[in-house]
């Protein structure tokens, strides 16, 4: 007879998707996650299989919380002023305290190596590909400009992003501030 389990999945993995977040995928021990998330090791791999599953579930969870911004972002008839709001919005996403804790999928991805498993490495590209896109039809809304141009931009949007998400660590608001003025001064 199957043991039922005495926790409930999402709230577990919340829990281990902050952690993560806070501590990186590398630094984060299954020692760290059986203390955050409250179960043992035991229900950690019948659940999740191994530390590579719990984050990839922890990825979801993020996902699917960031979404929350795209969302909007998505449904947003303001084009380039749509996506400096959006940055603004992400910058408060990462509070957690007068900092903000960068964002998940950005602070993975400049921890992992070459040997990472295929399986993050492809959840990161296809997350970061489809901010891309979100960029990208936001852009599309300026019917002057060439699909080059917008490939280009969103490109360029997309690795501001990635920069932004990483100085919500360590920089002060006035200094993050400006970094996004800069960012679409010329828009």
């Amino acid at each position: 007879m199957a043991r039922r389990k005495e926790y409930i999945e999402e709230e577990v993995i919340e829990k281990a998707m902050n952690l993560f977040w806070k501590n990186g995928y590398e630094t984060t021990s299954m020692q760290m996650l059986e203390k955050e998330m409250g179960i043992n090791k035991f229900s950690i791999y019948s659940s999740f299989g191994n530390k590579n599953g719990v984050f990839l579930e922890s990825i979801k969870c993020y996902t699917k919380k960031l979404n929350r911004l795209l969302s909007k972002l998505k449904a947003s008839a303001n084009g380039i002023v749509g996506i400096k709001e959006y940055f603004y919005e992400f910058i408060e996403f990462t509070k957690e305290t007068e900092f903000g804790k960068g964002c998940l999928v950005t602070n993975t991805a400049n921890e992992i190596g070459e040997g990472a498993d295929e399986r993050i490495k492809k959840v990161l590209t296809e997350f970061t590909e489809e901010v891309k896109q979100v960029f990208a039809n936001c852009l599309r809304q300026d019917a002057s400009t060439n699909e080059e141009t917008i490939e280009q931009q969103a490109d360029f949007l997309l690795i501001s992003m990635f920069g932004l998400s990483s100085a919500t660590r360590i920089f002060t608001k006035k200094q993050l501030d400006n970094y996004i003025e800069n960012i679409f001064k010329n828009s």
